[in-house]
């Protein structure tokens, strides 16, 4: 019998989700896609066909035990977040889960790749969340099969088509991810396509993100910040509610009087124009020399775009 830990677990911090909750409602790793960033690692049961992996009572259970310790704890959960090793999807029960859950009035959550949206059962179980997340990685043919290599039996129009229009009819909280991955998809065609896609999409927030865990593929690279920054300006250009996602918790747009730590935790998820850091450090009475130390210590980045200079936050990367 499978472990209830195997299947609940947390709460965990998430900048998105605030203290979630995550079912794992999928054994590793079912899914549909084999992304070569995969945290989890390539595929191995590569399907499209939805079927019942864990009676929905099960979940249920596991996840009163789970609220029940925290609780105890005095931990506070904001979602229950299906975030499997797999594509949640998959669970043709996913629909019946979400109703049960909702008896214990927190507000639920699905990160999804997005391939099987085309599906009207899918939506019509999707519509029973609060939050959901599709992921958009790239919006070329060719740049997909690379990215995302998906099963033989997708096409990329078909699920495009789906995502819009679940966008029109879904009444929760929609948002999509693209991860940036260096020489494959983060060029300047290939992300005006992409913003020009998640523009048409109706109340989307999205989120720019790169690899922070071991990828699928050895060989995977996060782009440059100089992508990354390209990328978030072509989001902003069509009028995208844009962050970055990239696996830094920190008490963002949030003065704390700690200037470099705020500033840090700022550009971790927007990048700011020079005119803008240098109103935040007159509104914090501190020295513009703070900019030049963050730079020689390697925790801030200078890069242009479009004549503009912009500050980054240093990632980690490759």
């Amino acid at each position: 019998m499978e472990n209830d830990n195997l299947i609940v677990f947390g709460p965990i911090p998430s900048r998105r989700l605030g203290r979630s909750l995550g079912i794992n409602n999928i054994p590793p790793k079912f899914c549909s896609y084999s992304c070569i960033y995969c945290q989890a690692g390539r595929t191995s049961h590569m399907q499209v066909e939805r079927r019942s992996f864990y009676k929905p009572e099960k979940i249920l259970k596991a996840v009163q035990r789970k609220i029940k310790e925290a609780e105890n704890k005095g931990e506070h959960i904001d979602y229950l977040s299906f975030v499997p090793d797999g594509e949640p999807t998959l669970d043709i029960n996913l629909g019946k889960e979400l109703k049960l859950l909702k008896s214990f009035n927190i507000k639920t959550a699905v990160i999804s790749n997005a391939s099987l949206i085309w599906q009207k059962s899918v939506q019509k179980d999707l519509y029973n969340a609060d939050w959901v997340s599709l992921k958009i990685d790239a919006a070329s043919k060719h740049i997909w099969n690379k990215i995302n290599r998906p099963h033989k039996s997708l096409h990329i129009d078909e699920i495009f088509q789906g995502i819009v229009e679940f966008s029109n009819s879904f009444k929760g909280d929609l948002t999509t991810e693209t991860m940036l991955i260096r020489g494959i998809n983060d060029n300047i065609e290939e992300m005006q396509k992409v913003a020009k896609f998640i523009s048409k999409l109706k109340d989307s927030k999205s989120y720019i993100s790169i690899p922070t865990r071991p990828p699928a593929e050895k060989w995977v690279n996060s782009a440059t910040e100089h992508s990354i920054n390209m990328a978030y300006q072509l989001f902003k250009e069509e009028s995208i509610n844009v962050e970055y996602l990239i696996g830094y918790e920190g008490n963002a747009f949030a003065y704390t009087g700690n200037v470099e730590e705020d500033l840090l935790s700022i550009t971790s998820v927007h990048p700011m124009k020079e005119e803008a850091v240098s109103e935040f450090l007159k509104k914090a009475n501190a020295e513009k020399e703070i900019i030049q130390k963050l730079l020689d210590e390697n925790k801030l980045m200078e890069t242009k775009y479009r004549e503009s200079k912009f500050y980054l936050r240093k990632f980690n990367m490759k």
